[in-house]
C-alpha cells in the first residue's frame, strides 16, 4: 500500500467523446434524469409507483397521509440526486438544478431537530434504531450522505451537505462504543462508505472514527441483531428474513474471520468497498489482506463471465464456489455497480491492473445489459440464458423478467446504473502527483495537476473494436517530468507501443505499462493491444458450463438472441476451430460490431413426435449471429444464450 494517495479527477476536468459510452451518457442528461424525477414524482403511466416523493411531503408536513413504499424508499431520491451532481458536474441544467433544488429543500424540511432524516420512521412513528437487521435506517443514510457530498463538489452549494453533516452528528451520538450509545452496526451495509466520503470532504474526524466502529464491530460474538426484536421475536418487515441466517448480512463472524464471500451481493460488495477504503485511511495492511482474500474468492470462483453477482435469487446472493448457474442467477445490477466500486478502490490501494480488469468487464456487460437503448426500461436480474416461454410458466423463474421494466418497487438499479453512467470518468483515469494512469480506454480528455503542473492529455479510441490507442500529452511547461502508466489487459497477449513513432518495449508492472520520462510540449504515444474475438471456456468446476463455451472481444460478452437465430439456441453447437467472422451491423442498436460464429443446430424437422426415443437427433450445419450482452433484448422479447455447446 503507497502512501502517496491515488484519486480521481474532478468530472469537470474529464470529457467523453466515446461513440460507443456517448450514447449511454447522453441518455443519463437527455432522458434518464428527466425521466426518473417523473417516477419519483409518480407521474408516469404505467410505471410502479415510487411514493418517494410524496413521502418527503408528509414527513414535512406539507400534506397528510401514511407512508407507501419500501422503508427504503427515501434512496430513490437519494441516488437520482447523485447522478444529478455527477452529470452537473459536466454540464450545467439549469432544469435539472431546480429540480434537485427543490427536492433538497423538501428533504431539508422533512429533517427533524435532532438531525435525524427517514420518512419512513417519521411518518410511522415506529422507533428509531430498533430494527438495524432489516430497517435500512443507516443504508439510506448512507446513499443521503453520498448524494450529499457529490452535489456539493458539482455545485458548491452547502445546503445538502450541512443536511447530512447534521445527521452523521446525530448518527455519531447514537452510536459507537461509549456507554450509553448503540453497540450495533447496520443491517444493509452503505453508511460506512458514506461516513468515509464525508470525512474526506469535511475533515471530520468522527465520521472516520464512526465508520472504522461499524466495520470493525461487524460479526462480534454474541452478535448484535440476535437481540432484535425482529430476531428473537420473529416481527420481521420483510417475512423472507425469518429464513436468512446472519451470514446474509455479513455479520456471521467478525470480518477477519472471513475468508469467503457470503449473503445477499450488494450488501457484500458495499462493506468491502468500506472495508477498502479504511484501509487506505488507517494504513492497515491487514484490512487491505482481508479485501484482497475476499475479492480473489469473489472474482476467480463466484462471478459470472459478464461482471454479474448473485447466484440465487432467493437472498439475492452468493452461494458456494462455482456454483453459477445461468437461467436462475440473480445478477443484480446493484451488484456489479458495487463489484465495480470495490475493484477501483483496490485498484487505488494497489496499482495493480488486475482489478481494472474486473471494472471493465462489469461496465461494458451487466451494468449495461441492466438499461435499455431508450434509456426507460431496466433489468433488475441479469441472467446469462433466458427462454421466455419457460419463465413465464415455471414459478423457479419468478424474479427473471423476459422484457426490460418501466420501475420497480424497489428501485435500487435505475438510478444506480444512472449514477454510475454519470460518473463514468472517474474510472477511466486516476492520478497522483506524479502519475496519470489510464485505466479505460474510452476516447476523452483529461486535465490535472501533477506536482503544481497542468497537464492535458487527450485519448483517441475505438475499443474494442479496434486494439489501436492513441494519447496525446500536452504538458503546461515543457520538460516537465512525469510518469504516464497505461494498462495492458490481461486478456491481451500481444501489445505495442510507439512514442512519436518510435517503437518502445517496457515491460509492464502489475498490469501497465510506466512512461516516465521529460514530456515536451506536445507529444503522441500510441499503444495497440491485440483485441480478437476469443472464445473462453469456465473453469470445469463450474458444473453448469462444462462442454460450453462463450465468445469475447476484449471485455465485452456476446451472446446469441433469437431476433437473429430462431428458437432453441440451446441446441446450437459451435466449432471453435473456424474463427469467427466480424460483422458491423449499422442498423442494429445505433451500430453494432457482432461476430458470424460456425457450427450446427438440431434438425427439428427430422424429429419425431415421441417424448424419449432412443434416436440421435439430427445436426444441419448452421451460421449464427452474436450481438454483445448488453444489448440482448433491446429488439424484443426473445431467447438468449451465452453459453453455448462446443463441438467436439
Amino acid at each position: 500500500m503507497e502512501g502517496n494517495k491515488l484519486t480521481s479527477v474532478d468530472l469537470k476536468h474529464i470529457e467523453i467523446q466515446d461513440s460507443f459510452w456517448g450514447k449511454y451518457i447522453n441518455l443519463v442528461d437527455e432522458v434518464i434524469l428527466p425521466f426518473q424525477w417523473e417516477l419519483i414524482n409518480d407521474r408516469v403511466e404505467g410505471a410502479e409507483k415510487s411514493y418517494c416523493i410524496r413521502n418527503f411531503r408528509i414527513a414535512a408536513g406539507k400534506e397528510t397521509g401514511e407512508h407507501k413504499g419500501m422503508v427504503f424508499q427515501d434512496t430513490d431520491a437519494a441516488k437520482w440526486l447523485e447522478a444529478v451532481a455527477y452529470s452537473l458536474n459536466k454540464n450545467r441544467n439549469s432544469r435539472l438544478e431546480e429540480a434537485a433544488d427543490q427536492t433538497i429543500d423538501l428533504i431539508a424540511e422533512a429533517q427533524c431537530e435532532d438531525g435525524y432524516l427517514n420518512t419512513y420512521y417519521t411518518i410511522t412513528g415506529n422507533q428509531r434504531w430498533s430494527n438495524l437487521f432489516e430497517g435500512h435506517e443507516l443504508y439510506t443514510a448512507g446513499h443521503m450522505i453520498e448524494a450529499a457530498v457529490a452535489y456539493y463538489q458539482a455545485t458548491g452549494k452547502r445546503k445538502f451537505l450541512d443536511v447530512v453533516c447534521k445527521l452523521a452528528d446525530y448518527i455519531c451520538q447514537v452510536f459507537g462504543p461509549e456507554e450509553g450509545k448503540i453497540h450495533g452496526y447496520p443491517g444493509h451495509p452503505e453508511v460506512e462508505l458514506a461516513l468515509v466520503k464525508l470525512y474526506r470532504i469535511t475533515g471530520n474526524n468522527n465520521y472516520l472514527c464512526l465508520a472504522d466502529y461499524f466495520v470493525r464491530t461487524r460479526g462480534e460474538r454474541p452478535c448484535y441483531f440476535l437481540n432484535e426484536d425482529c430476531i428473537k421475536n420473529g416481527n420481521y418487515i420483510f417475512p423472507e428474513f425469518k429464513d436468512f441466517d446472519l451470514d446474509y448480512n455479513q455479520s456471521h463472524m467478525p470480518l477477519s474471520e472471513q475468508m469467503t464471500a457470503e449473503g445477499h451481493g450488494v450488501r457484500a460488495v458495499y462493506l468491502y468497498s468500506a472495508m477498502a477504503d479504511l484501509a487506505y485511511e488507517y494504513q492497515d495492511e491487514d484490512l487491505l489482506r482481508q479485501c484482497e482474500t475476499l475479492w480473489d474468492n469473489i472474482v476467480n470462483k463466484r462471478m459470472y463471465i459478464t461482471g454479474s453477482i448473485g447466484s440465487a435469487s432467493y437472498g439475492e446472493r452468493f452461494t458456494g464456489d462455482y456454483d453459477l448457474p445461468n437461467d436462475t442467477n440473480y445478477s443484480e445490477s446493484c451488484a456489479t455497480v458495487g463489484l465495480a466500486m470495490f475493484s477501483n478502490r483496490m485498484f487505488h490501494l494497489t496499482r495493480d491492473g488486475k482489478y481494472m480488469d474486473i471494472v471493465e468487464k462489469a461496465l461494458y456487460n451487466t451494468l449495461l445489459s441492466g438499461i435499455a437503448m431508450d434509456g426507460k426500461h431496466f433489468f433488475y436480474v441479469n441472467p446469462l440464458e433466458m427462454v421466455p416461454e419457460t419463465v413465464k410458466k415455471n414459478p423457479t423463474y419468478r424474479h427473471v423478467k423476459t422484457t426490460r421494466q418501466l420501475w420497480f418497487g424497489v428501485a435500487c438499479c435505475p438510478p444506480n446504473i444512472a449514477r454510475t453512467l454519470a460518473s463514468l470518468g472517474n474510472y477511466i483515469y486516476a492520478v497522483d502527483e506524479h502519475t496519470i494512469y489510464v485505466n479505460l480506454f474510452i476516447q476523452s480528455s483529461i486535465d490535472c495537476q501533477l506536482s503544481g503542473r497542468n497537464v492535458n492529455v487527450r485519448q483517441e479510441s475505438n475499443y474494442p473494436e479496434s486494439g489501436k490507442v492513441t494519447l496525446f500529452v500536452k504538458p503546461q511547461e515543457e520538460g516537465s517530468e512525469f510518469t504516464l502508466a497505461i494498462r495492458i489487459p490481461t486478456y491481451c497477449k500481444e501489445a505495442v507501443l510507439r512514442i512519436n513513432g518510435k517503437e518502445e518495449s517496457p515491460q509492464p508492472e502489475k498490469g501497465y505499462v510506466h512512461i516516465r520520462r521529460l514530456w515536451k510540449k506536445e507529444e503522441e504515444v500510441v499503444i495497440e493491444l491485440k483485441v480478437p474475438f476469443r472464445y473462453v471456456r469456465s473453469n470445469p468446476r463450474v458444473r453448469h458450463n462444462i462442454g460450453r463455451i462463450s465468445l469475447m472481444k476484449g471485455p465485452v460478452v456476446y451472446c446469441l438472441e433469437e431476433a437473429d437465430n430462431g428458437d432453441y439456441l440451446s441446441t446450437a453447437v459451435i466449432d471453435t476451430r473456424i474463427e469467427p467472422k466480424e460483422e458491423f451491423d449499422h442498423q442494429l442498436l445505433k451500430g453494432t460490431l457482432c461476430a458470424r460464429i460456425k457450427g450446427a443446430r438440431i434438425d427439428y424437422g427430422k424429429t419425431g413426435s415421441s417424448l424419449y426415443e432412443a434416436e440421435r437427433p439430427v445436426y444441419k450445419e448452421a451460421e449464427f449471429k452474436a450481438v454483445p450482452y448488453s444489448s440482448w433484448n433491446n429488439r424484443g422479447e426473445g431467447e438468449m444464450i451465452v453459453w453455448m455447446r462446443e463441438k467436439d
